[in-house]
């Protein structure tokens, strides 16, 4: 039986400062940068920008998923080309969507264990660079040609290579489907269309809002409070400092004429209603309240305390409600006292189903025996600025994006409690509780 946590973090956590890059679109202007190379740009532009020197980081902690082959534990190779000390440690977490929050709570057990002091954290992802990868045949082939002795061994081999062979599997599909389930995510989303009777018209307007939030966002400037200009080509000097998958002249009527893409005959999820998949990297430099109050910083906020839960893979887009339930358990508050919430858009449908399923009393009796909903959602203090559906979801990055947007927005608002959440691949849910002075 799950032991449950009653308390809130011994202290709260200073996040002295935060920074990201824009989002790119796969395969667009971001696609010649490997994860190592844009992790490395942004650490670096982080530390110019702290209050603390490299070589005062206890550790440096990055999430990602898709680990490029030619960069192992690739948060040792970001750090070093960052510029921190050969000294300071590295290491990479993977907690599928929620890598960017791993690397985050990973510090914080550490801090609260006196393992160290400062930690720098955060989230890359390049899926554009996610590989192809051979099939089981042709590597076998492969093998069979390295062991050949003879070059009559060799021609025996090649006798037995069909065309069919060299069909490749796609490693971002792969990456995105759950084995246990054996459902594509944008599946999953699917099932809760179907559970919570959301419509594709439902969809679409979650869509289109998303982007329209967004575009207005970016056009007073409030994204690049938050984000970085990065040179892609350093040769003619081009540079990227938006996000380019927010579409500005979005409209209802050619998201309606886009068709689904995971159940082709009776689905309701497209292209168009899903998270986009692009490259981006995020990070902040964390310690605790006390440390940073003893050095008379300001930090951009604070994380006061988080909690992780497991459910159905099948509806692993639920998780933000499931993990939100046990934050609020954990630290007494109620929905009401959330001023700023994030919810990753990996689908619309999923989000919606997320609302439905926190104001739901049957939601909650069934699942966590309580006779009221956890609460409704104000629906105008959810993803104010849009989110992955206008932004894009690169899935190692997102979780410090999210912690970034929610301290931001409550700065900007003169407000004080936020919460970031997001489901995860394979049946998760994380919710991070952030606050500020």
């Amino acid at each position: 039986m799950k032991t449950e946590k009653t308390n809130t973090l011994k202290e709260r956590i200073a996040i002295v400062n935060g920074l990201r890059t824009p989002m790119a679109k796969a395969g667009g202007k971001f696609a010649r940068m490997q994860a190592d190379q844009l992790g490395a740009v942004l650490f670096r532009e982080l530390m110019m920008r702290s209050p603390v020197d490299v070589d005062e980081v206890d550790e440096v902690i990055i999430g990602n998923v898709a680990q490029p082959i030619h960069a192992a534990n690739i948060a040792r190779v970001i750090a070093l080309r960052a510029g921190f000390p050969e000294h300071t440690p590295a290491l990479t977490v993977h907690r599928n969507c929620a890598s960017g929050m791993e690397s985050i709570t990973t510090a914080v057990s550490r801090i609260h264990a006196g393992e160290g002091k400062i930690y720098a954290c955060g989230g890359v992802e390049s899926m554009s660079n996610i590989p192809l990868v051979y099939s089981e045949k042709m590597t076998n082939l492969f093998s069979k040609l390295a062991g050949s002795k003879t070059a009559l061994d060799k021609v025996r081999a090649l006798f037995g290579f069909r065309p069919g062979f060299l069909k490749p599997i796609v490693g971002l599909m792969s990456g995105l489907t759950d084995p246990v389930s054996g459902l594509l995510m944008g599946s999953t989303a699917e099932v809760l269309a179907q559970d919570f009777g959301i419509s594709r018209e439902e969809q679409d307007a979650f869509s289109l809002a998303s982007h329209q939030k967004a575009s207005a966002a970016k056009a007073s400037g409030r994204f690049a409070k938050e984000s970085m200009a990065v040179v892609y080509d350093e040769y003619i000097g081009e540079y990227l400092d938006y996000d380019d998958g927010i579409r500005d002249n979005q409209t209802i009527e050619k998201l309606a004429r886009l068709k689904p893409f995971f159940d082709r005959k009776n689905g309701t999820v497209t292209a168009g209603n899903s998270s986009q998949i692009t490259d981006a990297a995020a990070g902040v430099l964390l310690m605790s309240e006390s440390e940073a109050k003893s050095r008379g910083l300001e930090p951009l906020g604070y994380l006061r305390d988080y909690a992780y839960e497991g459910l159905d893979p099948k509806r692993m887009g639920l998780g933000p409600v499931f993990a939100t339930h046990t934050l609020l358990k954990q630290t007494g508050l109620g929905m009401k006292d959330i001023e700023i919430m994030e919810i990753n858009e990996a689908f619309a449908a999923q989000v919606i189903a997320c609302e439905k399923a926190f104001a739901s009393k049957d939601f909650a009796e069934m699942h966590f025996g309580e006779r009221k909903a956890v609460g409704a959602i104000d629906p105008e203090i959810l993803n104010v600025n849009g989110g992955a559906v206008a932004l894009g979801h690169p899935v190692g990055m997102t979780g410090t994006r999210l912690v970034l947007t929610v301290l931001h927005e409550l700065r900007e608002r003169g407000l004080q409690r936020g919460l970031a959440t997001l489901c995860i691949g394979g049946g998760q849910g994380a919710a991070l509780l952030l606050e500020v002075e």
